[in-house]
């Protein structure tokens, strides 16, 4: 991955010290030390450690177009402040290989999506970020860029606090859209896993999926005041990461990973 598409924490850093630097070169140190308190006001949300960027793929194993795609949001996961997600979805097997980790709950996540960007259908391979914007995960590229955008924004999530005991999670307060929001749990398998296909598009390739998903639950509702909620147990190796999304529009508010 090149420094290029992902130095986002960087880039904004380097920004504000340049900034800084002039400033105090021109009006001394007082002048400095308004310009440094004027750059930590607009530093983005990437810098500052809050909501990450949540990447969520939707593939599957007997898709050609989807071994390109599976590959970008592998590198993307390796990156910090970038939750990567990847849903196996089950319409392609009708081409003659099961995919090993679809499940049907899985597809319908997809079809929320097309409802709430307002898209005519699904397709596949698809990434969308941040619940906000959908790109093809065969666009490497496009999905660098809207990355780096997304964690550009000005955002003020709530925040996310996992419990000592693993068992619970507190989501603290903050503004919530029209409509409220959901909390949910997805717990996925860290890493890479290849799977060799058998039959279909891919047959006797060798495909790589990274942060595949297990399991996504509905933990309750959030309307802006803090909640406690349980979590769903958690087999060994697998992560939980949850979402604070809107009901209406899908968008990811807040997001954090117990691992």
């Amino acid at each position: 991955m090149t420094v290029r598409g992902w130095a986002i924490a960087g880039t904004v850093m380097a920004s504000a010290l340049l900034a800084m630097t002039s400033s105090a070169q021109s009006s001394g140190v007082a002048a400095g030390a308004s310009a440094a308190a004027r750059a930590e006001r607009v530093r983005p949300p990437a810098v500052r450690g809050a909501a990450p960027v949540v990447v969520e793929l939707f593939t599957a194993q007997g898709c050609g177009g989807c071994v390109e795609a599976n590959a970008a949001v592998e590198r993307a996961a390796a990156e910090p402040g970038v939750i990567a997600l990847t849903y196996g979805v089950d319409y392609w097997d009708y081409l003659g290989w099961t995919d090993t980790f679809a499940r049907p709950e899985f597809s319908q996540r997809q079809r929320a999506y097309r409802a709430a960007l307002r898209q005519r259908g699904v397709s596949t391979p698809q990434v969308v970020i941040d619940g906000r914007r959908q790109v093809s995960g065969a666009r490497g590229l496009e999905l660098e860029g809207a990355i780096v955008e997304e964690a550009g924004r000005q955002v003020w999530p709530p925040e996310i606090e996992f419990r000592e005991t693993g068992d619970r999670v507190g989501v603290g307060s903050g503004r919530a859209p029209v409509g409220g929001a959901d909390v949910v749990a997805v717990t996925y398998t860290p890493g890479v896993q290849t799977v060799e296909v058998g039959r279909g598009e891919n047959r006797g390739r060798e495909v790589r999926h990274v942060n595949v998903v297990r399991d996504v639950r509905r933990l309750g509702e959030w309307r802006g005041r803090p909640v406690l909620y349980a979590l769903p147990p958690a087999r060994g190796g697998d992560a939980v990461a949850v979402l604070i999304q809107g009901k209406t529009d899908r968008r990811i508010l807040g997001a954090a990973v117990r691992d």
